[in-house]
C-alpha cells in the first residue's frame, strides 16, 4: 500500500524516483583507483559473505602518507612486533614467531612487516569502500542498525518489513548487512541511498537553498578598519593554506524548473547537466533530505486514520521502541591520521575538522565556523557560532573582573573596619551576644578577623565599579550578538527558515485530528482550536508551578539544615570549629544543594517532556521554545533560590537579643557575621558554579568515551582478517547525541551566564572562570562530536531561538539583583553613610564601632540564653553587642528601636537602587540606539540576493518560451 509520508500529503505525488531494493549478494564493490591495473584486487562472491568487500594482495604498495605506520609502531613496541592501530579500527595483533633455537631472519622480519602494512592498506581501503553500496558509487545516506535475537519478537520483524517497503514505494534505496558480516556478529544494518529523482523532489519540497551566483559585493563593502586588520598577522587566525577561504555565492531555493540557474550546472548538447550529482548536495543536505522521509513513513498497515491516532510512523518511534537500535548518518572517515594535514592534505571533512577545532592542541584558534556548519549542519553552527561569540566577550569582563579582585587583595590590609576587629585591642575584645540559642556562648569579635579580611575581597569600591561595568557589557553582548546572528542568518540562508521554510512536525501532524482550511494558503491542515489551547497550557501551568513548589521544599530543606548546622557548630567545644561555623555550614550546605540540584534536574526533565508533548506545538521550533522555557524556569529556581536566600533575606529578617523572629518552625533564623553575608554567597556561588561546570566537563568527556569503549571492545575482540570493520559499525559503536539535542550544551551556558550577571558584584571572578570553562568546552564539545558521537542530523535553524530571549530577560534581573546586593547585602552604601555622615574625620575610623548595638543581657528570652556562659573567660556579662542600629528606649526598658542612623542608611540604599538602575537602563538604552540589529553590508548583500534571485526567475521564463518556441517550430 503506498501512502505520502507524513507531512507531505498535500505535495504532488508525481515525479518519484524509481524504487529499487539491492540485492547485495549480486553485487561487488568496485572502490575507485582499485583495482590496480594488472588485476591484483581479488573480490570474493557470495551472500552474505564477508568477502564481499574487497582484498588486496601482499604486493599492493600501502597508500601515501601511510608508508611509515606500521614501521614506527614496530620500533615502539620492540621486538613485540605488535601493531595499535587507532580507535576508529580494529586492532590487529601480530605474535613473534620464533624458530627454533633462534629469532627471526631479518628477510623473514621485513616479510611479517610487509603483510602488516597490507593489511592497513586493506582496512584502509575497506572502510573508504563502505561509505558507498557495494556498487562502490550511491552514497550511503543513512543507515538503520537492529540486533536480531534468536526469538525475536514477531512484530519488530513486521514493522522493520513494512517501513522499509514504504521507503522503497517513496523512491529510497535500500541494501542490506546481515549479522554475519559484522565484526561483532549479532548487528544488521540497513544502508539507506536517497536517488537523484527523490534528492531533487524532496529538495524543492523543504525548499533548499542552492549557489546561484558568486557574490560580488563581500569585498567591496569591506570597511577601511577590516582591510588594515587583515594585513596584520594573528595566532589566533586558521592557517589558510590548510583552510582556504571559501568563495561565498549568493542563493536561491532549489527549484527543478530552473536547474540551469544554480553552481555547478553547465549547458551540454541542448540541455542544462548537473557537473557532479553526488557533490552537487553536500552530505549534510543529503543526509536531512533523507531523514524527513524517514521519519514520516509508516511502519504498520492500518488504514490512515488509525495510523495517525496511533502515531505509528517515523524512524525516531521504531528507535524508541527498539525496532531499530539506532539510525544515524555517516561519519565520512576517520577523524585522526598519521601523515601532515599541511602536507599531504585532509583525508576526509572530519579529519580537518579533528585537526583545526577537536584537536586540544588547538584552544587558541579561532573555530571553522562554515566546515562546522557544512559538516554538522546550521543548528549545531549557530550553538558554536554563540559559544564562540560569547567566549571571547567574556575576556574583557574576565581581565576586568580580575583586576577588581586585584585591587581587593592589594588594599585588603588598608581597610580600617577589619584591620579594627583584627588588631584593635579595645575593638577586637568586644563580647558578642550568642549566634544561637542555648547551646551557643558568648564569643569575642576578633574571633571574625579572618571572616572581616576575605569579605574585604570582594566588598570594595572595585566591585561596585565592576558591577556596572557588566550591566553594559550585558547591553553590548544582545547588541552585538544581533549583529552577529544578523550576519550568519544571511551567510547560512536561514534567515527566512521559521517563517517559510520549517516544516510541520510529524507528530503533530498525526496527532491533531481537528482539520481546516489555512487561509493563507488555502490548504487543508491541522487545527487546534483556542480553547483546546487554553486548556492544555493551564493544566501545563499547574504541573509546573506544582514542580516549582517541590523546587522550593528542597531549598527550605537545606535553609533548616543551614540552621541546626550553624547552631551545633557553634556550640562546639573546639575553638578551631567553633570560630569557623558559618564556614562549614555554608560550604557542607552548598554541596548539598548541588547533589540535589543534579538529582532534580534529570527528574524535571522527563516532566517538562510530557508537558511540552500535551501542548500539542506544530513546528519543531515552537516544541523546543516551549520544552525550553520551562526547563530554564525550574532550573532558574533550582540554581539559584539558595543563592537568592543568602543575598537578599539571611540576617535581613533575624530580629534582635531579646526578639528574635522565630516564625520558621519555631527557630530561631540564622544570623550575618559582623562583617556580613557577603562571603557566604560567594562561597555558595563559587562551589554551585564551579562544581557544576567540573561535574559537567567530566560527565561530557568521560561518559561517551566508556560508552565507545564498552560497545568497541565486542567488535574488536574479532581478529578475523574476512571481516571487515565497517564505517558503519564503527560509527555503530559511537554514543548517540542525546534525544534533547544542544538543549543541555546551551543550559549548561544560560545558567553560566547567570552566574556571571546576575550575581558577580559578590563574585567578580566569576567572568574569569567562565572563561576558563569555556575555552575547554568549546573543545571538549568539539572533540565528542567528532570522535565520540554518532554523526548527529544536520538540522537547520535560524537563531538560537527562545534562548536569546531568556538572556535578555537574565540581564534585566542582572540589573536588579547587582543594585540590591551592592544596596542591601554589602557594607558599600553603610561605609558611605557613616563616612561622610557621622564620621568626625570623614574616614572609616571606628565604623566597626558604629555598626554594633548594645544589649544588656537581662532581657535575653529565656531560650536564648546561653548553657554555659564561660565565666571564666568572659566574667560576669551584662551586656553584649550585636550586628545592627538599635538603641534601647530610655523611657521603656527593655525596648530597643531602631536609630536614627538606620534610617539614613535604608534612604541611602533605595536612592542608590533607584540611581544604579536608571543608569544602567540609560546607558542600556544608547547601545540599543546607537548599533543597528543588522550590518549595512548584509541589508546590501540581502537586496542584491532578491534582485538575482527575481532576475533567474525572469531568465527562466524566458528559456521555456524560447523552448516552446523552438519546439513548435520543429
Amino acid at each position: 500500500m503506498s501512502r505520502t509520508p507524513i507531512g507531505f500529503e498535500l505535495q504532488e505525488e508525481g515525479n518519484r524516483g524509481d524504487p529499487a531494493l539491492i540485492n547485495v549478494t549480486q553485487i561487488n564493490v568496485n572502490y575507485p583507483g582499485y583495482p590496480p591495473p594488472n588485476n591484483q584486487t581479488e573480490v570474493a562472491p557470495g551472500g552474505s559473505d564477508p568477502h564481499l568487500y574487497p582484498s588486496v594482495s601482499e604486493k599492493s604498495p600501502a597508500p601515501i602518507g601511510f608508508e611509515g605506520q606500521v614501521q614506527d609502531e614496530l620500533k615502539e613496541n620492540g621486538e613485540d612486533n605488535s601493531v595499535t592501530v587507532n580507535m576508529d579500527s580494529p586492532q590487529t595483533e601480530e605474535a613473534d614467531e620464533e624458530e627454533e633455537g633462534g629469532d627471526l631472519t631479518e628477510k623473514e622480519k621485513k616479510e611479517e612487516e610487509a603483510k602488516l602494512i597490507d593489511r592497513l592498506t586493506q582496512q584502509m581501503i575497506n572502510e573508504k569502500a563502505t561509505l558507498f553500496f557495494r556498487d562502490g558509487k550511491k552514497k550511503i545516506d543513512y543507515v538503520l542498525a537492529y540486533e536480531p535475537g534468536d526469538n525475536e519478537d514477531v512484530k519488530k520483524q513486521q514493522r522493520r518489513k513494512t517501513f522499509e517497503k514504504n521507503l522503497i514505494e517513496e523512491g529510497l534505496e535500500l541494501e542490506h548487512e546481515g549479522k554475519e558480516s559484522s565484526k561483532n556478529g549479532k548487528t544488521c544494518f540497513t544502508k539507506v541511498h536517497i536517488p537523484w529523482e527523490t534528492l531533487t523532489r524532496y529538495a524543492e519540497l523543504l525548499n533548499v537553498k542552492m549557489p546561484l551566483a558568486e557574490n560580488d559585493m563581500e569585498t567591496q563593502l569591506e570597511s577601511c578598519f577590516e582591510n588594515c586588520w587583515k594585513m596584520f598577522p594573528s595566532p589566533f587566525e586558521l592557517d589558510e593554506d590548510v583552510l582556504p577561504t571559501e568563495t561565498n555565492y549568493f542563493t536561491a531555493p532549489f527549484n527543478r524548473s530552473r536547474m540551469d540557474q544554480y553552481i555547478g550546472v553547465e549547458y551540454k548538447k541542448g540541455e542544462f547537466v548537473i557537473k557532479d550529482k553526488d557533490t552537487f548536495f553536500t552530505n549534510a543536505q543529503r543526509s536531512k533530505i533523507c531523514y524527513e522521509i524517514l521519519s514520516r513513513a509508516h511502519f504498520t498497515e492500518m488504514d490512515e486514520e488509525e495510523d495517525r491516532v496511533n502515531k505509528k510512523f517515523g524512524v525516531r518511534k521504531l528507535v524508541d521502541n527498539q525496532t531499530y537500535n539506532a539510525a544515524y548518518p555517516l561519519h565520512d572517515g576517520r577523524y585522526h591520521s598519521d601523515h601532515s594535514l599541511l602536507t599531504v592534505g585532509k583525508d576526509s571533512d572530519r579529519h580537518l575538522l579533528y585537526e583545526l577545532w577537536a584537536r586540544p592542541g588547538m584552544w587558541y584558534k579561532y573555530q571553522p565556523l562554515d566546515q562546522i556548519r557544512s559538516y554538522f549542519g546550521e543548528k549545531i553552527g549557530i550553538y558554536f557560532t554563540w559559544l564562540g561569540y560569547y567566549t571571547t566577550m567574556l575576556i574583557p569582563a574576565a581581565v576586568t573582573g580580575l583586576i577588581a579582585f586585584i585591587y581587593g587583595l592589594a588594599t585588603i590590609m588598608d581597610d580600617v573596619p577589619s584591620s579594627e576587629i583584627c588588631d584593635n585591642a579595645t575593638i577586637g575584645n568586644y563580647t558578642m551576644c550568642p549566634m544561637c540559642d542555648q547551646r551557643c556562648s558568648y564569643w569575642r569579635l576578633s574571633d571574625s578577623c579572618m571572616y572581616s579580611r576575605a569579605t574585604y575581597l570582594f566588598d570594595n569600591h572595585a566591585t561596585v565599579a565592576f558591577a556596572i561595568v557588566m550591566a553594559l557589557w550585558a547591553s553590548f553582548f544582545h547588541e552585538f550578538w544581533k549583529r552577529k546572528q544578523a550576519e550568519i542568518e544571511y551567510e547560512w540562508d536561514v534567515a527566512d527558515f521559521e517563517d517559510g521554510e520549517e516544516t510541520v512536525r510529524p507528530e503533530y501532524e498525526a496527532g491533531v485530528k481537528r482539520r481546516r482550511t489555512n487561509p493563507v494558503t488555502n490548504r487543508d491542515e491541522p487545527y487546534v482550536p483556542q480553547w483546546s489551547k487554553c486548556f492544555r497550557y493551564f493544566t501545563s501551568f499547574g504541573v509546573l508551578v506544582f514542580f516549582l513548589a517541590l523546587v522550593l521544599a528542597a531549598v527550605f530543606s537545606v535553609i533548616l539544615y543551614r540552621i541546626v548546622m550553624s547552631a551545633i557548630l557553634y556550640g562546639n567545644s573546639e575553638s578551631l570549629i567553633k570560630t569557623r561555623a558559618s564556614f562549614i555550614s555554608s560550604i557542607s550546605a552548598a554541596c548539598i544543594n548541588l547533589v540535589i540540584i543534579l538529582i532534580l534536574n534529570q527528574f524535571y526533565q522527563r516532566v517538562a517532556y510530557v508537558l511540552t508533548e500535551m501542548e500539542q506545538h506544530r513546528t519543531l521550533t515552537e516544541w523546543e521554545d516551549a520544552f525550553t522555557f520551562k526547563m530554564f524556569l525550574f532550573q532558574f529556581v533550582n540554581f539559584y533560590s539558595s543563592i537568592f536566600y543568602i543575598a537578599f533575606f539571611k540576617g535581613k529578617f533575624v530580629g534582635r537579643p531579646g526578639d528574635y523572629n522565630r516564625s520558621l518552625l519555631d527557630k530561631r533564623q540564622e544570623e550575618c557575621d559582623p562583617s556580613g553575608c557577603l562571603i557566604e554567597l560567594c562561597i555558595q556561588l563559587g562551589i554551585v558554579m564551579v562544581g557544576k561546570q567540573i561535574i559537567n566537563n567530566v560527565k561530557e568527556i568521560l561518559i561517551p568515551k566508556l560508552m565507545v569503549w564498552f560497545r568497541s571492545r565486542q567488535s574488536l575482540k574479532e581478529t578475523s582478517e574476512e571481516k571487515v570493520y565497517s564505517r558503519w559499525e564503527q560509527d555503530y559503536n559511537l554514543a548517540s547525541m542525546p534525544a534533547l539535542g544542544l538543549f543541555d550544551e546551551y543550559l549548561e551556558m544560560v545558567i553560566q551566564y547567570g552566574f556571571v550577571t546576575i550575581f558577580v558584584a559578590a563574585f567578580p571572578l566569576a567572568p574569569l572562570f567562565a572563561l576558563i570553562n569555556n575555552i575547554i568546552e568549546i573543545r571538549v564539545d568539539a572533540y565528542k562530536f567528532t570522535t565520540q558521537w554518532k554523526r548527529p542530523l544536520a538540522e537547520r535553524a535560524q537563531d538560537i531561538g527562545i534562548w536569546f530571549g531568556i538572556l535578555r530577560g537574565i540581564s534585566a534581573i542582572a540589573v536588579i539583583s547587582n543594585a540590591a546586593i551592592i544596596a542591601f547585602t554589602s557594607e558599600f552604601i553603610p561605609k558611605l553613610v557613616y563616612q561622610y555622615g557621622y564620621s568626625p574625620d570623614q574616614t572609616l575610623s571606628g565604623y566597626t564601632q558604629f555598626s554594633l548595638s548594645n544589649f544588656k543581657v537581662q532581657y535575653f528570652a529565656r531560650e536564648s540564653v546561653p548553657d554555659d556562659k564561660k565565666m571564666d573567660i568572659f566574667g560576669n556579662v551584662t551586656q553584649c553587642r550585636f550586628r545592627g542600629y538599635f538603641e534601647e528606649d530610655s523611657s521603656n526598658p527593655g525596648q530597643y528601636d531602631f536609630t536614627m542612623a538606620f534610617w539614613h542608611i535604608l534612604a541611602a540604599k533605595l536612592a542608590f537602587v533607584v540611581i544604579f538602575e536608571n543608569l544602567v537602563v540609560f546607558c542600556t538604552w544608547l547601545v540599543m540606539y546607537l548599533v543597528p540589529d543588522m550590518p549595512y553590508k548584509v541589508k546590501l548583500q540581502m537586496l542584491r540576493e532578491n534582485f538575482l534571485s527575481k532576475e533567474a526567475l525572469f531568465n527562466a521564463e524566458t528559456i521555456q518560451k524560447q523552448r516552446e518556441r523552438s519546439a513548435s517550430n520543429n
